[in-house]
């Protein structure tokens, strides 16, 4: 049956006495909607492998029976005005179970990035020397592609999110000069990714106010991913793919 510890006390308990062990990792897994059959292929493989499976009320039991039946189950469910663990609760619960050497698969509705608060997941991991990857979840996009997208610039300027363009290399240039006249700071950091999850992927890290010529020479396709969740980024790395129903994604808050 899932386990659903008290609020904070018992993250607080989780706590490594010899120091961290071999193979322990978190996984951030896109949960999708709710049907099993829209996770992808990688999610189930991870699942089937997770020691412990940190789940959001949003998921469903379909996808939690996909773990193996011994794996720890945790809810951290949250709901409006109720929240069983805080944010801060369960960044510490993450990297205290890796630290014991355990595979947590950390399931997300939708997608880590969707209002999910992946970002503080991943950076509470790095800060603790603990491997984290990301498995994105699958939801609807639309290009912005050919013509001048109509959008709501300034909503899309608001700082502290991020925003995640499908093909537009084209209008990188034009893209930026509106993030920028609708109040976007210039210095916002941004990820280019070409050929995203290919051998041959591309990532470059730059700023808003020089999107346009670190976009110079790419042949596509690419997303364009601003915000101040892509100074976390690496470039050596694979890349994190969200989606949005709009084209363009707000993945921290």
């Amino acid at each position: 049956m899932p386990i659903t510890p008290p609020r904070a006390k018992a993250a607080k308990r989780l706590v490594v006495l010899d120091g961290p062990r071999a193979g322990g990792a978190v996984w951030l897994i896109g949960a999708g909607p709710g049907d099993p059959d829209l996770l992808t292929v990688k999610a189930c493989r991870v699942l089937a492998t997770a020691d412990v499976v940190v789940h959001d009320g949003l998921v469903s039991p379909a996808i939690l029976d996909l773990a193996p039946a011994k794996a720890r189950r945790i809810s951290v469910a949250k709901r409006k005005s109720h929240h069983s663990y805080a944010q801060e609760d369960i960044n510490r619960l993450l990297v205290a179970l890796a630290l014991e050497g355990l595979v947590v698969a950390r399931l997300k509705g939708g997608d880590p990035f969707v209002f999910g608060r992946g970002g503080e997941e991943v950076a509470a991991c790095r800060a603790a020397g603990v491997e984290c990857q990301v498995i994105p979840g699958v939801t609807a996009a639309l290009a912005a592609g050919d013509a001048e997208p109509d959008l709501d610039w300034r909503t899309l300027a608001t700082a502290n999110q991020t925003v995640v363009i499908y093909m537009g290399l084209s209008k990188a240039a034009l893209i930026a000069a509106r993030l920028i006249d609708a109040g976007r700071a210039t210095s916002t950091p941004v990820l280019i990714v070409e050929n995203v999850s290919l051998p041959h992927e591309r990532r470059i890290a730059t700023r808003l106010d020089d999107l346009a010529g670190a976009t110079l020479g790419l042949a596509g396709p690419a997303l364009l991913m601003i915000g101040e969740a892509m100074a976390l980024a690496r470039v050596d790395a694979p890349a994190i793919v969200v989606t949005t129903d709009v084209g363009f994604e707000e993945v921290a808050r």
